[in-house]
């Protein structure tokens, strides 16, 4: 699998290729942009390609450097085999001194976000500081073959205080080590960090590529990979997990506490609605506020009048276009700020549920979401 098949991005794969060829490789790269465009599966392509035996600015697939690089494509078996080795009761001493480092190569290591447990894991794994020592100690390692590559996902996990080890590196950056972080957004870390990276940002797709690679890498039928490429916004890795149905429930469930919250009627439903949110584990509270993102988005579009907006949720057409009628864009703009707010409580172990049922209620009532308000529901 050379880089001509990843799919999207081709100038940040030309960009790559080029300071392969050149020999001119940064000692670190950001790679930012929504999750499921490919930030992963590239970063593990730049290791192969950077320690393939066969091929100066591409890599082979073949030779041994190549294939086992390819392991870490992967990550799911070897996170499992990781936390089983460390153990399931795990205390807070021993994760630190035995770090989640995946390693299939000599040169190569993959660090994630450690959920600390594997059957019970906790809800916002994050990247420690013994992960990132390790790194540190590891950097300044002569490579065994070519060039030793560390890929950092969920790099905007990492506490800022904890970010300040890893700067350490980047200030006195290894000549023979690259560093990969990847992130949803670069202003989700250090200022001192980004600035010391060079920086490439992945743009979704179109939406017929993501149909594409559906159809070569699903059973779907036509309609339901045109939904799921509509849903997913140009992400093909969500298009692909994703459970289409499941989906547009959750943005179902997003609308009516939206529409109910617009009427100013119906408390009872409407607080029975954000409890149910509130409780359902199966989904990430940030991927929960990521839904009424992309229907906010819409409803702002539409109450500002702006000629043929390409919607989120075409399948909720009708009903945006109804809400949209009965808000204006001043609800929508405090609906966002409130969204936002309830985004970076969930950080501080805001009480979710109360979260909700303070926006809601303050929507309702057509105020403006207080800040404060948040702040003491914790």
């Amino acid at each position: 699998m050379p880089f001509s098949d990843f799919f999207g991005n081709e100038r940040i794969v030309a960009a790559l290729r080029g300071a392969l060829r050149t020999g001119r490789v940064p000692h670190a790269l950001l790679f930012t942009g929504p999750r499921g465009l490919g930030k992963y599966t590239l970063a593990c392509m730049f290791a192969q390609a950077a320690n393939c035996e066969s091929l100066a600015d591409d890599f082979c697939a073949a030779c041994d450097a190549c294939r086992r690089i390819a392991l870490l494509a992967n990550p799911e078996p070897l996170l499992e085999e990781g936390l089983a080795a460390r153990g399931e009761s795990a205390d807070a001493a021993t994760v630190e001194r035995v770090p989640l480092i995946l390693q299939t190569h000599s040169d190569v290591c993959a660090l994630l976000p450690d959920p600390v447990r594997l059957h019970n894991p906790v809800a916002n794994p994050m990247l420690r500081i013994g992960q990132l020592r390790a790194v540190q100690r590891a950097a300044y390692f002569q490579p065994q073959s070519r060039r030793r590559v560390f890929i950092l996902d969920g790099a905007d996990t990492m506490r800022w205080d904890v970010a300040n080890v890893f700067l350490k590196i980047l200030e006195e950056p290894p000549p023979s080590a690259t560093l990969i972080l990847l992130a949803a957004s670069p202003y989700s870390l250090l200022p001192t960090i980004v600035s010391r990276c060079l920086q490439f940002h992945f743009a979704p797709l179109a939406g017929a590529e993501v149909e594409k690679i559906l159809a070569q890498g699903s059973d779907r039928k036509p309609a339901e990979r045109k939904l799921a490429a509509q849903l997913a916004e140009g992400s093909p890795g969500l298009a692909l997990e994703m459970d289409v149905a499941a989906a547009q429930e959750a943005r179902r469930q997003a609308l009516r506490i939206l529409e109910r919250a617009a009427s100013g009627q119906g408390f009872a439903q409407l607080f029975a609605e954000t409890a149910a949110l509130a409780k359902n584990r199966d989904t990430s509270f940030d991927a929960q506020l990521g839904v009424f993102y992309t229907l906010l988005t819409d409803l702002l579009e539409l109450t500002a009048g702006i000629k043929n907006p390409a919607p989120r949720n075409p399948s909720l057409a009708r009903e945006l276009e109804a809400l949209s009628r009965a808000v204006d864009v001043r609800w929508v703009q405090r609906a966002i700020a409130g969204i936002d707010e309830l985004s970076a409580g969930a950080r501080r172990n805001l009480n979710r549920q109360l979260g909700l049922d303070a926006l809601a209620a303050q929507l309702a009532a057509g105020a403006n979401f207080d800040p404060e308000d948040a702040k003491t529901l914790r």
